[in-house]
């Protein structure tokens, strides 16, 4: 019994402690009955809010409640500017494409081109002309 005394005099003296002390009275919120209700100043203005406020804010922004015209035509603008985006992306990705795959067929031709003449001085006996020149016209 006299351990349980001895806790609820410690508890007691933590609280006198606490009430009295000055650092107590800073962290206290002035509450409206002293007269003091002027509107906050500064940062504390963008923070809170009136009630009313508060209640219609949370009132037009329910899961069922329509958009105003301002905020249908910021969406709006946003979906636009990601397809143009989008769009962007993905014309430049096909022309990457389509100059790397005409750059492949260029050396592809070079090299074939160079392996046909290749193939035509190997073979070439000296009796005929060179093949170009030995089509017959039409």
């Amino acid at each position: 019994m006299s351990w349980t005394r001895a806790t609820l005099l410690a508890l007691l003296a933590v609280l006198f402690a606490l009430c009295f002390s000055p650092e107590a009275d800073s962290a206290a919120v002035p509450s409206s009955s002293t007269g003091n209700t002027k509107d906050p100043q500064g940062p504390l203005k963008k923070i809170f809010m009136k009630e009313t406020d508060a209640l219609n804010f949370f009132r037009k922004r329910t899961r069922r409640g329509a958009k105003s015209q301002d905020e249908i035509n910021a969406e709006q603008r946003q979906v636009l500017a990601a397809d143009e985006r989008r769009r962007e992306f993905h014309e430049e990705k096909r022309n990457q494409y389509e100059n790397n795959a005409e750059e492949e067929n260029d050396e592809t031709n070079e090299r074939t081109r160079e392996s046909t003449e290749q193939w035509r001085e190997f073979h070439y006996d000296g009796m005929h002309p060179p093949q170009e020149y030995n089509r017959q016209s039409i």
